[in-house]
Order: structure tokens, then sequence, then C-alpha cells
């Protein structure tokens, strides 16, 4: 499944800043909880088309959004150590990272509170495993699906995460 790999260029990371970065005046006196996950994109090379593995989640609306397999780092975990684990739990597919592809850090308000949310995504070659969220310890997937890489962007509900998308199309050729 995976093909071997030159080693990784040096980059700068992509940084994409969502939603406003001062607070707004209703939720100015709301205390602030810094939060930080690690996900990203693990592509089947061994398939032409490349495909990348996603997930879908209800949102609170209860309306179902594809998105990039991603989650909080546990125990002593580092970012790239949580991605891997999160994408495998998530999605049944184990990877191994290729590249950073970027942060995207959002602001929302939940119970409460304002959450400044940071998220550290990688490309990752997909080295074994098969497709299911029946591994998901929290269940918050209910969908898995293969994607190509040409049309993910299209697929995912978010537009930072298409951001991510472009990005790795753009930089995958590099690591083939």
């Amino acid at each position: 499944m995976a093909h071997p790999v030159p080693s990784a260029p040096k980059r700068t990371p992509l940084t994409a800043s969502m939603g406003s970065s001062g607070a707004h005046p209703a939720h100015a006196a709301l205390p602030t909880v810094e939060e930080v996950s690690a996900g990203g994109i693990v592509v089947d090379t061994s398939d032409a088309q490349l495909p990348v593995a996603i997930i879908a989640r209800l949102n609170r609306g209860g309306r179902l959004e594809w998105c990039l397999p991603k989650g909080h780092p546990e125990n002593d975990e580092d970012n790239q150590q949580a991605a891997i684990r999160e994408i495998a739990e998530e999605t049944g597919i184990s990877g191994r990272i290729l590249s950073p592809l970027g942060s995207i850090d959002y602001w929302f308000t939940v119970s409460g509170h304002r959450v400044h949310k940071t998220v550290h995504h990688y490309l990752l070659v997909a080295v074994g495993g098969e497709l299911t969220i029946e591994n998901d310890p929290d269940h918050e997937a209910v969908d898995v699906a293969w994607v190509p890489l040409s049309v993910l962007s299209r697929r995912l509900s978010f537009p930072n995460e298409r951001r991510i998308a472009d990005l790795a199309r753009e930089i995958l050729p590099k690591h083939l």
C-alpha cells in the first residue's frame, strides 16, 4: 500500500485564522478555553485516484458534515502521534506522516465559554487497515468514505479544511 518516499522538504506551515481575532462585546466577559487537536489527510498511494479517508459527523443541528479526521492529544502524545492515532481510530486506516500541512485556528462559543481551537494537520500515506468507524472510541464519526484527492475539497464541509486539502494536492507529488 505504501511506496518509498523521499524525506520531506522543509516547509513553512500554513496557518489559517478563522473567525474574528477580537472578542465580540457580548462574549468579552466569557472565560476562554484553549483547545488543541491534530489530524489530517491520509492518502492511499497504491490507488491511482489517490483516495483520502474522510469522516462524517452530525453537527449540533443534526446536519451531516464531511470533515478530516482529528482529535485531542492524549497523555504525553505530541501532535504527530495524536494525528496518527486519531486518524486510525476514526477511519480504521493506519498512516505514516509525510509532511506537516499547517494549522488552522478558530473561535466558537459553547456552554458559557469561548473556545480558541487550534488544529494541526498532517499529510500521511496509508500503510494498512480497513475503512471503518467501529474503532472510534468517542463515536463521533457516523460515516467514513474514500474520496479521490482530486475532488476532496469539494466534498469537505468547511472552507478551512478545503484549503488544507488543496495544499495536500499541491505537495503530494513531491512525496511520490
